[in-house]
């Protein structure tokens, strides 16, 4: 994968956005559930009085064989099925509190939900510092002259500041999406078999309440086959790209020799042209943005979900949903970069 190449990784990837879908952070997520779970049980009375409580240290102390769960997903489809019976295999007996009720969706869509709530804090502050540092070029640089361009034609007069206002202006209100997305995206899964509970007779809103109260997560109906939550969240990933990419057209415009608009420190190289200094941070905020809208599709197309359960709809999710996280991580952390690099701005 792209984002794992030693050279383009450096290039396309967001280590810590891409930290928050490691291996090692989904089993933190699947063991969150799991002794939530065992405790609600037991508070419901579903298993003895202490029950839930082992159950819980178990799972938390519990070693999980990599090579084992890496071999049964190529089995099963999903890596749950086989953590669940690595987990009973050490619950010293307790293993009635352990996962039972649930299914192997509950497991990872709520692990997802704790996944994006990550993902939108770490998001939201990298806005609100691009925010602030376009501001501040704003009021550096803001009085210098350029030419407005409408179709990419000479217009009228206008200021770098007007320009700049134009990056800035969705920015505040992504932030805004971004938190307001978190109850759609932020919710317990838990609906069993077929989504209805029927594992814990009439326990199961009792059981769900307590669960998302220790997860910090919105409770409510299952949502096993309604991925709208999912999709506004990728669309609204493909909108902050999308913001950052006419960013850098911008910039990659104004650099063009003949307009020089803008003078920045540091351009990519050329092997052939020595005289060339490119605008590699401008283009790849391009990049990003078309990636990410080039995703879009999938994720709409994962909406369909076959009755009670689909495999296929919710594996291209997995595929997709990471990578345009990782995407739009990176391109805050590039427009950051790309703002230093300005050096000059405005109308020779």
């Amino acid at each position: 994968m792209i984002f794992d190449q030693p050279w383009l990784g450096a290039l396309f990837a967001d280590t810590e956005i891409a930290h928050l879908w490691s291996a090692d952070a989904q089993l933190e997520h699947y063991r969150d559930f799991e002794v939530a779970l065992a405790n609600a049980l037991e508070s419901c009375g579903r298993v003895p009085l202490g029950q839930g409580r082992m159950a819980a240290e178990a799972i938390h102390s519990a070693e999980i064989d990599l090579i084992s769960l890496t071999s049964a997903t190529l089995h099963d489809g999903l890596p749950v099925p086989d953590f669940v019976r690595q987990l009973r295999a050490q619950a010293g007996g307790n293993e009635a509190a352990i996962h039972t009720g649930a299914t192997s969706q509950d497991v990872l869509d709520t692990a997802l939900s704790l996944t994006l709530r990550k993902v939108s804090g770490v998001l939201i502050d990298r806005l609100q510092k691009l925010d602030a540092d376009l501001a501040l070029l704003a009021s550096d640089k803001g009085d210098a002259p350029l030419m407005g361009r409408t179709r990419m034609q000479a217009a009228l007069p206008i200021t770098v500041a007007d320009r700049v206002q134009s990056w800035r202006q969705p920015l505040e209100n992504h932030s805004a999406a971004l938190k307001a997305l978190g109850p759609r995206v932020g919710r317990l899964q838990l609906g069993g078999a077929v989504g209805t509970r029927n594992g814990f007779g009439d326990d199961g809103d009792r059981i769900a309440t307590s669960m998302a109260d220790a997860l910090d997560l919105v409770s409510g109906t299952a949502w096993h086959t309604d991925r709208t939550g999912v999709a506004e969240y990728a669309g609204r990933l493909s909108l902050v790209t999308g913001s950052l990419g006419k960013f850098g057209q911008d910039v990659t415009l104004m650099a063009q020799q003949g307009i020089d608009e803008v003078s920045l420190k540091g351009g990519g190289g050329s092997s052939a042209m020595p005289h060339k200094s490119n605008p590699v941070m401008a283009e790849l905020l391009v990049t990003l943005a078309r990636f990410n809208a080039s995703q879009i599709a999938g994720l709409h197309q994962a909406l369909i979900h076959e009755q009670e359960r689909s495999g296929a709809a919710w594996m291209l999710e997995w595929m997709s949903l990471p990578q345009m996280a990782v995407t739009t991580g990176r391109a805050l952390k590039v427009s950051k970069q790309l703002i230093s690099q300005i050096d000059r701005v405005g109308t020779l």
